[in-house]
């Protein structure tokens, strides 16, 4: 898995745009969670979908950053949580035991 950290205030309105051209898939991981652990160890372990961004976010070192996330896109905050931004909008969040790369496949295609 390719990740792009997500680090920066800035990097959203970068996503909002790119998601216009191609399926922006954010994943919010607890770094403190095993369950958090689990998801992204499974996700890491899957085939990624063609023609999507996948953007990785520690959400223990950019709680901030989270929160705003949760805001600009209109989703209650869990963790873990995969979003998948389409044309500057939230189509897609789920969290915990139901992440998964199937779903997010269907989802991005």
């Amino acid at each position: 898995m390719n990740w792009i950290p997500l680090t920066e205030e800035q990097q959203l309105a970068q996503i909002t745009e790119q998601s216009k051209q191609q399926p922006v898939v954010i994943f919010k991981h607890s770094t403190r969670c095993s369950i958090s652990s689990m998801a992204k160890s499974r996700l890491d372990r899957e085939q990624a979908p063609e023609g999507a961004a996948f953007y990785y976010l520690d959400l223990i070192k950019y709680r901030g950053l989270s929160n705003k996330i949760a805001t600009d896109f209109h989703v209650h905050h869990e963790s873990p949580q995969i979003l998948i931004i389409k044309n500057g909008e939230c189509t897609y969040d789920e969290s915990h035991n139901g992440i998964s790369m199937e779903d997010i496949a269907q989802q991005v295609g």
